[in-house]
Formats: C-alpha cells, sequence, structure tokens
C-alpha cells in the first residue's frame, strides 16, 4: 500500500522567519483507488509483487500521487460476484476511483451478454452514487468463440462507459494477447499473461487512471 505524503517538518530553530504553525501548507489528501477484478488483477500464477496493480504502486510514487491501492481482485470472478460484493467494498474503503476489471470469466463461461451489461451498468452506478469516479477495463475473446459473440462482448465496456459517462479501456491486454508471438506474453496455461507482460498491462490502463486521481 501507499502512504499518503509526509506530513511538513515545522522548523526546529527559532528565530525570525519561522513559519507558525497554522500558516503551514497542509498535506496532500490521499485517494483510494480499489480494483475490482480477476485473476488478471490478482496476481494468478505470479510471483508476489510483480502484477501490474503493484506495478500501479510504484507509478503512483513515481509521480508523487498521494493515492493508495487496495486490490480486491479475486481469480475466477466474474461481473456477478463482483456486483455482489461492491457495496461492501465501497463502504469499506471509501474510493475516489474505482477500477472494474471484469468479465472475461463471463465470456470465458459463455455468460449471456445481457448479463453481463446489466452487472457493469449496476457496478458503474453504484461507484458512482458513492462519489468514485468510475474506470472500466475491456477486454476481448478469441474470435472462435463466434465473430457475433466476440463483437458484442468487446463493445459491452465502451458502450456501458458511454452511457454512464465514465472512463474505459478499451482492451487491457492490447500489445499481450495481440502481440506478433503472443505465446510469449502468457504463462504456460496459454491464458495468464505472464510477468514480463504486467508492465504493458499497466501501460494501457495507466493514460485513462491518472485523469481520475486528483
Amino acid at each position: 500500500m501507499l502512504k499518503p505524503l509526509g506530513a511538513l517538518l515545522l522548523a526546529a530553530a527559532v528565530g525570525a522567519g519561522a513559519q507558525p504553525a497554522s500558516a503551514q501548507t497542509p498535506a496532500a489528501k490521499s485517494e483510494t483507488i480499489l480494483v475490482v477484478g480477476d485473476s488478471l488483477s490478482a496476481e494468478y500464477g505470479l510471483k508476489r509483487g510483480t502484477g501490474w496493480v503493484p506495478l500501479l504502486e510504484k507509478q503512483l510514487a513515481s509521480e508523487k500521487k498521494a493515492a493508495k491501492v487496495v486490490n480486491a481482485s479475486i481469480s475466477g470472478d466474474t461481473t456477478s460476484g463482483g456486483s455482489s460484493r461492491l457495496p461492501a467494498l465501497l463502504a469499506q474503503h471509501k474510493p475516489a476511483v474505482v477500477v472494474i476489471e471484469l468479465g472475461g470469466n463471463d465470456a470465458l463461461r459463455g455468460l449471456p451478454l445481457d448479463m453481463t451489461e446489466r452487472n457493469l451498468v449496476a457496478m458503474t452506478q453504484a461507484s458512482k452514487k458513492s462519489g468514485a469516479r468510475v474506470l472500466l477495463v475491456g477486454m476481448q475473446v478469441p474470435p472462435n468463440y463466434g465473430s457475433a459473440y466476440a463483437a458484442t462482448f468487446s463493445g459491452l465496456f465502451g458502450k456501458v462507459a458511454k452511457a454512464e459517462k465514465v472512463a474505459v479501456v478499451p482492451f487491457f491486454l492490447k500489445g499481450v494477447a495481440d502481440a506478433a508471438d503472443p505465446l510469449a506474453s502468457f504463462q504456460a496455461d496459454r491464458i495468464h499473461p505472464n510477468e514480463q507482460s504486467q508492465a504493458k498491462m499497466l501501460a494501457n490502463v495507466w493514460p485513462e487512471l491518472k485523469k481520475l486521481i486528483k
């Protein structure tokens, strides 16, 4: 977890020019970024601390962003699971930003896409109602799922983002799943990106996410 920026130190010396405590500039208030995702965000198969979410924490620190990250991702989770546990997470952490990285398991299981869309809308609306800014992280499925299903699924994220007026990452695995040699980007199961791909995943998220951090 990232810690807030350190409080300003009071001058130890006594003399002219010493600024009273009441005149000190207050430290920046830390915001919480809540990541609600599946195995792609839960470091499945990776050494702890090497996934894109821990890399995000380092990115925030390097840019001196007063924010901490709560990773509430669970391997295998679906939009239904995320929708059911989100209210408690919002109440507990009171995030300023919610990153929703769910939907891939819905598609892998061939779940009805209208259900996935309803869940994404529900999560987005609940987050907005709590006062949080929202980033939807989009996914795609291989063409062997059928061109119509694949196109509808990949379009869900932009559709919901436009309707709810929130930010969106069109494709979380851009440059990973569609790389020249995609097998080199994945673990042995050919489903989960390897450690070397995590920086690219963060690079896909960061441009949109940083706009939401005050």
